[in-house]
């Protein structure tokens, strides 16, 4: 299985080599497959910002632990969940869902009031927790990509959210900073990458029950 050779190549890169970058026939690609992660309900509750201004990723590598990562990576993705699933969101996801599908939004009607009804019944804590989560498998998608292109990555959680929703304004734009995702290729000066994968044998992290 080809996938599996990718993902024993790759490795959370430490160093990047700066003058190397992606290409953006990579990137789209790699965009891709973030967009075509799945979600509950398949609502995506998520945007992500592609940061590219390089005196803003300065900024953003002091509010984040100064992890080189972040400033030597060719490309910046933070991932942001919505501060809340406002019933807006549910709307607009019913109305692109019957324009993708060619059905009528009103056939789609009690669907979306199921989801409403679920979500609500939500506390505001619980609903950050399940968006958050929802964040998290569409940044896997992101990491695979980017092993299948023979591209270096680092997922990325040492930092200041709060510090990185300032910087970027993201009270503004009703999102909350949740992960990062860091892309390029590995320095030479990266020892990181000689280290042997340390990870637990199946039998230990499977049970058959």
């Amino acid at each position: 299985m080809e996938l599996l050779n990718h993902l024993n190549w790759r490795y959370a890169t430490k160093r990047y080599n700066t003058t190397k970058k992606i290409s953006e026939e990579a990137i789209e690609q790699i965009k891709t497959a973030i967009q075509l992660a799945p979600s509950s309900y398949g609502l995506q509750l998520f945007e992500v910002l592609h940061i590219k201004d390089i005196a803003l990723r300065e900024q953003l590598k002091a509010v984040g632990y100064n992890q080189p990562q972040i400033t030597e990576a060719s490309d910046l993705f933070v991932f942001c969940h919505y501060a809340d699933a406002h019933s807006s969101k549910i709307d607009d996801y019913l109305a692109l869902k019957a324009k993708i599908q060619g059905s009528a939004v009103e056939d789609l009607a009690e669907y979306g009031t199921m989801m409403k009804g679920a979500i609500d019944a939500l506390s505001m804590e619980e609903k950050q927790i399940w968006m958050a989560k929802q964040v998290y498998i569409a940044l896997s998608n992101g990491l695979m990509a980017c092993a299948s292109l023979g591209i270096d990555s680092s997922p990325m959680e040492g930092f200041d959210k709060a510090a990185f929703d300032k910087l970027l304004k993201l009270e503004d734009q009703g999102l909350k900073s949740t992960v990062i995702l860091a892309m390029g290729y590995r320095s030479a000066e990266d020892d990181t990458q000689h280290q042997a994968k340390v990870r637990k044998p199946l039998e230990k992290l499977f049970k058959t029950v």
